[in-house]
C-alpha cells in the first residue's frame, strides 16, 4: 500500500474528528464516508448509476461470505473482479465473511486454524481460514480487505472474550503474513484492515488494538459492534482504543449506525462506517428525515400531500408525496422500496457531508449540539 494510502487534510481542535482521503486504484474517497452496503454486488433496489452519479457513492460494501458461495470468487475472477462483474466504477471494501459465518451458531466449528460451516443455501461444507479469506478477496479484486475475526455474541463472559481476543489477534497475523507474501500477485494499492475485538471488555480491546498495532497495517476496524449491546456502549468501546491505533491510518466501525449517531462516531476519530440501517429499514417502511423517523404505513400519511422530508432534493422527495408512498409500501410495489431506499440512503450520505463540513470549516462542535438537541427532542 501507497505511504498516502490515507491523507489527513482538516482536524477538530475540540474532538478526535478529523476530514481525510483515501486513495484507493478505483479513485478518492473523502472521509468521514459512509459506506452502503451491497452484499451481493448490488445495493437492494438501487443500480449502480443510481448509487454513483445520483448520489455520489464513492465507496460500498459487499460480502466475501455471500459471494463466495453464490456465484463464486473464481468466476468473478475469470470475469474481470467484482468491479467488472457489478459494473461498478469506484472502490469496493469486502468484509471478511466472520460476521456471518460466526452469526451461523448451528451451522460452524472454530479452532484455531479457522472457521468450518455449512452453506446456508445448500448445506455444503466449507472452511474458512485466514489466509483463505485473503485469497478469496484478492479474486473478488477489492480495494480494501478485511481479515478474518471471530466476533463474540453479547453478553459474553470476560474469559470468552478473551480467548477470542487471542485467536483473532492470531488470525490477523497470519492473515497479513500470507498477504504481504502474495502482494506481488495483487493489484497495485489494495489495503488490508485487522479489526480489533474484544467484546465490550475495555481492557480486552486495549489489548487488542495494542497487538494489532504492532502489524503496521493499512488501517484499523474496530468490529463487534451492534451486536445487541446498548448503544451507548457501542460509542464507549470505541473511545477505548482510539487513542491507541495510530491517527495517521484510517479507522472504521463496522456496522453502525443511526443518523444520530454517526457524528457521534466521526468525534471519537472513525473515518469510515457502514450499515445496513438505511436499506434495510427504507424496505420496512421507516424513511429518515431531516426531522427524525417517518413510518410510512401509518394512518396520517394516507392522504398527507406533503413529500417525505420538504428540507430534502432527492429524486423521492422532489416527486413524490408520502400519501404515494404509503400506498406504494401498503401494496407490496416494488417502486416503494426504489424511492424509499434511494431517500434513506441520500439522507444518509447528506449527513456524513455536513459533518465533513463542520470539521473542515472549524464547526464540529456547534454541529453536534445541533444533533444531540434534536434526538433530545424526538426521543
Amino acid at each position: 500500500m501507497s505511504p498516502n494510502f490515507f491523507e489527513v487534510v482538516a482536524e477538530c481542535p475540540h474532538t478526535r474528528a478529523r476530514a481525510g482521503l483515501l486513495h484507493t486504484p478505483h479513485g478518492v474517497v473523502e472521509t468521514p464516508v459512509f459506506m452502503p452496503v451491497g452484499t451481493q454486488g448490488t445495493v437492494k433496489g438501487l443500480t449502480q448509476r443510481d448509487l454513483a452519479e445520483e448520489l455520489g457513492v464513492t465507496i460500498l460494501l459487499a460480502n466475501t461470505y455471500h459471494l463466495y458461495l453464490r456465484p463464486g470468487h473464481e468466476l468473478i475472477r475469470k470475469l474481470g473482479g467484482l468491479h467488472s462483474f457489478m459494473s461498478w466504477p469506484n472502490a469496493i471494501l469486502t468484509d471478511s465473511g466472520g460476521y456471518q459465518v460466526f452469526s451461523l451458531s448451528a451451522l460452524r466449528t472454530i479452532d484455531d486454524h479457522g472457521v468450518v460451516f455449512q452453506s446456508h443455501l445448500d448445506g455444503s461444507r466449507h472452511t474458512f481460514t485466514p489466509e483463505s479469506t485473503v485469497d478469496v478477496q484478492l479474486a473478488l479484486g477489492s480495494d480494501i480487505l478485511m481479515v478474518l475475526d471471530e466476533c463474540p455474541e453479547y453478553p459474553v463472559s470476560h474469559e470468552s472474550a478473551r480467548q477470542s481476543m487471542h485467536r483473532t489477534v492470531r488470525w490477523a497475523r497470519q492473515a497479513n503474513e500470507h498477504y504481504r507474501r502474495r502482494r506481488e500477485d495483487t493489484a497495485a494499492g489494495q489495503a488490508l484492515f485487522p479489526i480489533v475485538q474484544g467484546s465490550m471488555f475495555p481492557d480486552l480491546r486495549r489489548e487488542c488494538a495494542r497487538a494489532l498495532v504492532d502489524l503496521d497495517a493499512d488501517g484499523y476496524a474496530i468490529g463487534g459492534l451492534s451486536v445487541g449491546e446498548p448503544r451507548p456502549l457501542s460509542l464507549e468501546t470505541v473511545e477505548a482504543t482510539e487513542d491507541i491505533l495510530p491517527r495517521a491510518r484510517p479507522r472504521y466501525a463496522m456496522g453502525v449506525g443511526m443518523p444520530a449517531e454517526l457524528a457521534e462516531y466521526a468525534a471519537r476519530g472513525v473515518d469510515m462506517m457502514d450499515c445496513v440501517l438505511p436499506t434495510r429499514n427504507a424496505r420496512n417502511g421507516c424513511l429518515f428525515t431531516s426531522g427524525g423517523r417517518v413510518l410510512i404505513k401509518n394512518a396520517q400519511y394516507k392522504d398527507d400531500q406533503q413529500p417525505v422530508d420538504a428540507r430534502c432534493s432527492c429524486y423521492t422527495c422532489s416527486r413524490y408525496s408520502r400519501a404515494y408512498l404509503r400506498h406504494l409500501f401498503l401494496a407490496g410495489e416494488i417502486l416503494y422500496a426504489v424511492l424509499a431506499t434511494r431517500h434513506n440512503l441520500r439522507r444518509y450520505l447528506d449527513i456524513m457531508r455536513e459533518i465533513r463540513h463542520a470539521i473542515v470549516s472549524g464547526t464540529l462542535p456547534e454541529y453536534l449540539r445541533c444533533v444531540r438537541s434534536a434526538s433530545l427532542d424526538a426521543g
